[in-house]
């Protein structure tokens, strides 16, 4: 078998130094434009549709996207069964408005993205995880995510979704006790949050350093973490974390005929009653590496 020869002008790659992720594309970067905090660029790749990508890193395709927006929503929307104001921040490519709106019984939800021109490109060139933009619910924010919450009220969210890039850069400070602490200060009691928390096999260090800051602040028995499958991004498996502040267990008071329904209904590509539960059954070296 011949070895690939890596056009650098075709392909993307994502990784480490010991590891590389490459996802070929047709050649033409659609967008680029370097905003005051990371180059934002969109590619057509040539089996997962349009791919945005920042400071080189792969943050969404069209084909795999469901498999994180679908489990970063939906898992603590249904688990707690009544969410009604909820905050996202980050989330630029829309992906997360998308679905949170989804949800008749919303009434509000405020997102902010520190950098417009991630929005912007995923208007343009992303139109099916950013069509919702312009939805009645939804107040949308460009701002600095960290400075919002320190100002925000107490007690305010029903659900709070960290939907960040990894953390380097404008998101490195979403990843620390401080910043949980502001938002265990302002969700409402019963309330849920959800975070992208890293892949366990590309980013072992970030993956239990976030898990162990979030227990110390929500407490071990309401802190869960849960998975994911997404080729597109380094080694195809990646986490979250469920917190509550008193809340709703993840799946055991989460309503299966309802889910099932909610699912069926919206056509959804990745979630389902089934891998809500099984999202949580974690594999034994990831259940050691977060002990």
């Amino acid at each position: 078998m011949n070895p690939v020869t890596l056009d650098p002008n075709t392909w993307l790659i994502d990784g480490s130094d010991n590891y590389l992720l490459g996802i070929r594309h047709t050649g033409q970067v659609l967008f680029e434009e370097q905003s005051p905090y990371q180059l934002v660029r969109v590619y057509d790749t040539l089996d997962f549709g349009k791919m945005l990508a920042v400071d080189s890193l792969v943050m969404c395709t069209e084909k795999d996207e469901a498999a994180y927006h679908e489990m970063l929503i939906h898992v603590p929307m249904l688990a707690h069964g009544a969410v009604k104001e909820v905050l996202i921040i980050g989330g630029g490519d829309g992906g997360s408005v998308r679905e949170v709106v989804r949800h008749p019984q919303v009434d509000r939800v405020t997102m902010v993205e520190i950098d417009e021109v991630v929005v912007r490109a995923s208007q343009e060139f992303l139109p099916s995880l950013a069509k919702d933009f312009n939805h009645p619910k939804l107040k949308l924010i460009i701002d600095d995510g960290i400075a919002f919450m320190e100002q925000a009220p107490d007690a305010s969210f029903d659900l709070i979704v960290i939907d960040s890039s990894d953390p380097v850069g404008p998101a490195e400070g979403l990843f620390t006790p401080a910043f949980y602490q502001q938002v265990y200060r302002c969700l409402k009691p019963q309330g849920v949050m959800t975070v992208q928390s890293e892949s366990p096999s590309f980013n072992q260090p970030a993956f239990t350093a976030l898990h162990q800051c979030l227990k110390q602040i929500f407490g071990p028995e309401q802190t869960h973490c849960y998975l994911t499958i997404i080729p597109t991004y380094p080694t195809g498996i990646w986490s979250f974390n469920y917190c509550t502040k008193g809340g709703s267990h993840p799946f055991k008071d989460c309503d299966r005929a309802a889910a099932a329904t909610f699912a069926e209904t919206h056509n959804l590509q990745y979630y389902n009653p089934d891998i809500h539960e099984a999202a949580f059954q974690l594999p034994t070296f990831i259940r050691a590496m977060l002990q």
